[in-house]
C-alpha cells in the first residue's frame, strides 16, 4: 500500500503548477500541460497513464529539462530546476535518466555497445579510459546480458536486447530517478514482461525512483506504487496502485473498461 503521509520526507522531486502552453500556426494557445501537481518519493514508482495525446510526453520532456514549462515549478530535492544554470542542468542529468519509446532508434548505429555505455561515464569524468571494458562487462552483468555483447553494434541486437542496453546506460550514471517513456510499448508482450521484472529488480536493489509513462493501465498498475491519471493536459485522478479499482473518475472507469483485465500479476513492490 502506498501511504504518500509517511513517505513525505522520502519525496525527491515534485512539480507544482507545471503548465505548457503551445501557439498554434494560427495563433491559438494550446494547454499540453495543465496545472500538473505531482510528487515522486524515493525507491517508489509513479505511473502516469492516459491515451496518446494527452500530455505525458510533454510532462517528461520539461521534467529532462528539453522543454520549458510556460508556468509553474519543478523542484527536484527542493530546487526549481528551471532557474539551474547551464552547468546545474548538466550535472543534474547524471541524477535523472531517461529510457526511450524505441530501442530501434536510442542509439547512434556507428558506437558498438562498449561505447554506448562508457561515453556517458566519460563526459562526466566518472571513470579512465582503462576501466572501459571492466564497467561495461559490470553493466551487462546488471540487465542480464553477456560479456561478449560489447563488442556488438546494435544494429545486431533484438529489440529486447536494445531495451535492456537502454536500461543500462541509464543507469550507469547511478541515477536517483529513471523516466520511463512508454518503455515497453515497441516489444512483444512477453518481452515486456521480462523488462518489467528487470527495471523492478533494478529499483529493489539500487533503490531508484520511477516515472513510468505508459498508456496501458493493466501493465503498469501490476508494478507501479501510484498512478496519475492524464486526460487532455489535466490530471484527472491519482490512485494507490494496489487500489485501481477504487478508480472515480469516469476516464479512470473508461481506460479500465477498455482493457481485457487489470488483474495482471502484480510484479513484486516494495
Amino acid at each position: 500500500m502506498f501511504n504518500e503521509k509517511s513517505n513525505e520526507e522520502n519525496m525527491i522531486l515534485e512539480t507544482k503548477n507545471l503548465t505548457k502552453i503551445f501557439t498554434t500556426y494560427d495563433g491559438k494557445d494550446l494547454v499540453a500541460c495543465n496545472n500538473i501537481n505531482l510528487k515522486v518519493y524515493k525507491g517508489k514508482t509513479l505511473g502516469l497513464v492516459g491515451e496518446s495525446g494527452s500530455g505525458k510526453t510533454t510532462f517528461i520532456r520539461m521534467l529532462m529539462n528539453l522543454e520549458k514549462p510556460s508556468s509553474g515549478e519543478i523542484l527536484y530535492h527542493g530546487k526549481d530546476v528551471n532557474k539551474f544554470s547551464e552547468k546545474e542542468i548538466w550535472e543534474n542529468r547524471q541524477k535523472i535518466q531517461m529510457i526511450f519509446q524505441d530501442p530501434w532508434a536510442a542509439f547512434n548505429p556507428k558506437m558498438n555497445v562498449l561505447d554506448i555505455l562508457t561515453e556517458p561515464l566519460l563526459n562526466y569524468k566518472r571513470i579512465k579510459k582503462s576501466d572501459r571494458e571492466k564497467v561495461a562487462a559490470k553493466l551487462l552483468k546488471m540487465v542480464e546480458l553477456p560479456e561478449e555483447y560489447m563488442y556488438r553494434y546494435s544494429q545486431n541486437m533484438s529489440g529486447g536486447q536494445k531495451q535492456r542496453l537502454g536500461i543500462a546506460r541509464a543507469i550507469s550514471l547511478e541515477p536517483e530517478i529513471l523516466i520511463c517513456d512508454e518503455a515497453t510499448c515497441a516489444l512483444d508482450v512477453s518481452i515486456q514482461k521480462i523488462i518489467i521484472e528487470l527495471l523492478v529488480r533494478l529499483q529493489k536493489e539500487k533503490n531508484i525512483s520511477m516515472v513510468f509513462i505508459c498508456h496501458d493501465l493493466a501493465l503498469v498498475q501490476s508494478f507501479a506504487h501510484e498512478i496519475a491519471v492524464m486526460n487532455k493536459g489535466d490530471i484527472v485522478e491519482i490512485i494507490d496502485g494496489d487500489k485501481i479499482q477504487n478508480a472515480s473518475h469516469p476516464y479512470t472507469k473508461k481506460l479500465i473498461d477498455s482493457v481485457f483485465s487489470i488483474h495482471m500479476e502484480p510484479y513484486k513492490k516494495k
